[in-house]
């Protein structure tokens, strides 16, 4: 019976890890395995899109919609550099960046995979300032960058498959079909709740990521740190952090704050006034001015 046991046990595991491919996440250098293809999240993402923009009802304010579209926009060209820069080149492929502002009041925005990005009105009043826009849509681009929806996805075919092949463990071991059918549901919960910390995890790394992308695009990346105070301000009847699919308000301040050292090199990198100098073959040279002379002939009159 433990042979048997330790077989389908070991059939499960190789199942799982066998399944999908190993894909590194930028920035951070984190790797997970994902059973989705690229191909397969990308066009289920567009077909939402647009089946939600045929719904959803975008903004009049044209100065907004025009800042959400030029912050967006100078985050997407600082992110496709950093991906052409550090081995990522091909990830750049994967993004149809679009970003639209829709006339809601929720305090919220969303991205989908392919770089599709969604904010609404109502967060605005929290943001106040251009920089603070950037840290909000710089987080909702770092979750496209690191796939965390296939992660997701993954995640949750993997969860369903354990439970599944789980049962078949518990029939095969002698256990009835009503005790198992309890433990599946037992083991199911249990699951959900793993993947709710998942779901943390991917917050925070979009955090993290987020805070980078925007000072690699110029934005000042202290401004975090009060405009997540003003998001917290906003919440209300927070429920546990451990049943919360979004870290504390509080841990997620006390994160940024420790990664603001290293945004700020970043930041400092971006803001730094380019040398009038322009390079030639390996050498550097200051901008040539030439200061044409003037020659003037003598001339001899001969003398008849």
């Amino acid at each position: 019976m433990k042979k048997v046991k330790f077989i389908l046990l070991s059939l499960v595991a190789s199942i799982l890890v066998s399944c999908g491919t190993t894909s590194t996440v930028p920035v951070t250098g984190r790797k997970h395995r994902l059973s989705v293809s690229d191909e397969y999240v990308l066009s289920l993402s567009a077909q939402q899109y647009n089946q939600y923009l045929q719904q959803a009802k975008k903004s009049t304010n044209a100065t907004n919609t025009a800042l959400v579209k030029r912050v967006g926009q100078k985050l997407a060209t600082a992110v496709e550099t950093y991906l052409r820069s550090n081995g990522f080149a091909n990830e750049v492929k994967n993004f149809a960046w679009e970003f639209n502002l829709i006339a809601d009041n929720q305090v919220n925005a969303f991205c989908m995979p392919g770089g599709k990005i969604v904010v609404y009105e109502g967060i605005l009043p929290v943001t106040q300032n251009e920089a603070s826009l950037a840290i909000v849509l710089g987080h909702e681009i770092a979750h496209a960058v690191a796939k965390h929806s296939a992660e997701q996805m993954t995640k949750e075919q993997n969860s369903s498959t354990l439970v599944q092949l789980g049962g078949g463990v518990l029939t095969a071991l002698g256990m009835d079909n009503s005790s198992t059918q309890v433990l599946q549901g037992v083991a199911s919960q249990g699951l959900s709740l793993l993947n709710l910390k998942y779901s943390r995890d991917n917050e925070s790394e979009a955090d993290y990521m987020g805070l980078i992308f925007a000072a690699m695009a110029g934005y000042d990346p202290n401004v975090a740190v009060t405009f997540w105070q003003r998001m917290a301000a906003q919440s209300q009847g927070q429920q546990a952090t451990w049943l919360s699919s979004h870290p504390s308000d509080a841990q997620r301040v006390s994160d940024i704050q420790k990664h603001l050292p290293e945004a700020l090199m970043y930041y400092k990198k971006a803001t730094t006034p380019v040398s009038a100098t322009y390079t030639t073959g390996t050498k550097s040279a200051a901008k040539k001015t030439t200061t044409k002379k003037t020659t003037t002939k003598k001339t001899t009159k001969k003398k008849k």
